[in-house]
């Protein structure tokens, strides 16, 4: 069983489970040097960094090479290349535009998927830009979700790796709210039907049940911890997973 673990800018370092690949969040605003910096932090503490690059946040081509060179200056060998929820700053409006640079060369690239659908584009032009980034990709992390179905789902249908998203042990009261950000409709049907009790809201979901459910569709798991760490450290640990 391989895991990931997403963090952000704020993330103290030395609070980080013993997981090899360490994703840093580019969000809107951010500074893509200090994205950088953070990776080159990573690789000396003895981590693999995935670093997030999200088109609409990244103004034009030289700042891409930039941010490209400053990351391989510091060591950095993997990136996810995504499109990004904000407005586009400058030239890039998807993900390929950023992958038919060809910058990327000699890395390994992960790239977005969405089994339960986006609330910024449709299902159909989603069908057809997974269809045109995967020449450039090695694998697909998703979106987090908590319905099995529409994961089984879409891994059957891929031909490349799917690392499937899943959240730590948040309580269903946080992870209702989080889903309401992304768009996640699946998984908000989904909590609010197998929610049979006021008092479940505030009990931690258990993200084995999901792992259980995919056995032998795949071994790979992207943490989502919204601010969880602590407790997503717990669970790996008791589960033996770090």
């Amino acid at each position: 069983m391989n895991f990931s673990i997403e963090i952000t800018m704020k993330t103290d370092l030395s609070e980080l489970p013993k997981v090899k690949d360490v994703y840093i969040t580019m969000l809107p605003g951010n500074d893509y040097r200090e994205v950088a910096n953070k990776a080159s932090e990573l690789v000396k503490s003895g981590f693999n960094p995935v670093p997030h690059f999200p088109a609409r946040s990244i103004k034009n081509q030289a700042e891409l090479k930039d941010y490209i060179t400053r990351c391989k200056d510091g060591g950095v060998k993997q990136a996810l290349v995504i499109g990004g929820s904000a407005q586009p700053v400058g030239d890039f409006h998807c993900s390929l535009q950023l992958l038919e640079t060809g910058l990327f060369k000699g890395w390994k690239i992960g790239i977005a998927g969405h089994p339960d659908g986006s609330p910024d584009i449709s299902d159909s032009d989603l069908e057809k830009a997974m269809i045109d980034k995967k020449p450039y990709a090695d694998y697909i992390v998703t979106q987090w979700l908590l319905d099995v179905n529409p994961i089984a789902k879409f891994i059957s249908k891929q031909t490349l790796p799917v690392h499937v998203g899943i959240t730590g042990p948040l309580k269903i009261s946080s992870l209702l709210k989080f889903a309401n950000i992304v768009g996640a409709k699946n998984s908000i049907n989904f909590l609010k039907s197998n929610v049979t009790k006021a008092v479940d809201l505030f009990k931690p979901r258990d993200p084995n049940d999901i792992i259980e459910k995919l056995e032998g569709k795949t071994d790979n798991f992207h943490i989502y911890t919204f601010g969880g760490l602590k407790e997503t450290n717990k669970w790996l640990m008791e589960n033996n997973y770090a």
